[in-house]
């Protein structure tokens, strides 16, 4: 991966970030890895735990970040979330929703970035 990608999504992972907070959710992780991969946000919200894909794009050319979750990423997404809970001895099962957060940062940085949080996906 090149700097300037790896710098890209660090940037739209930030974004993010500041985003949920000011939607009142709680983080709890970032860049969570396990053996089975790796997740970008893990935040609560109320009881819910809530796994977070960002995808970051600034341009469009080989598809927005939001038309890049294949069934095979969602159900890889949903192993890690499973891990997560398992290996952090939560009582019960709690409420689990997974989300994608697609940002758009445009190649003029006078234009803010464009957020789209897309719940439950």
């Amino acid at each position: 991966m090149s700097e300037q990608r790896r710098n890209l999504g660090m940037l739209g992972e930030q974004l993010a970030v500041n985003h949920i907070k000011q939607a009142g959710l709680t983080i709890l992780d970032r860049n969570y890895r396990c053996p089975l991969g790796e997740m970008d946000i893990i935040a609560r919200e109320g009881e819910t735990i809530i796994f977070i894909e960002v995808r970051t794009r600034s341009t469009g050319k080989r598809g927005w970040g939001e038309e890049s979750i294949t069934p095979q990423k969602r159900a890889r997404l949903n192993r890690i979330g499973i891990h997560f809970i398992k290996f952090h001895n939560y009582k019960g099962w709690p409420p689990l929703r997974f989300d994608l957060i697609a940002i758009r940062i445009p190649d003029q940085l006078d234009n803010p970035a464009e957020i789209l949080w897309i719940r439950g996906i």
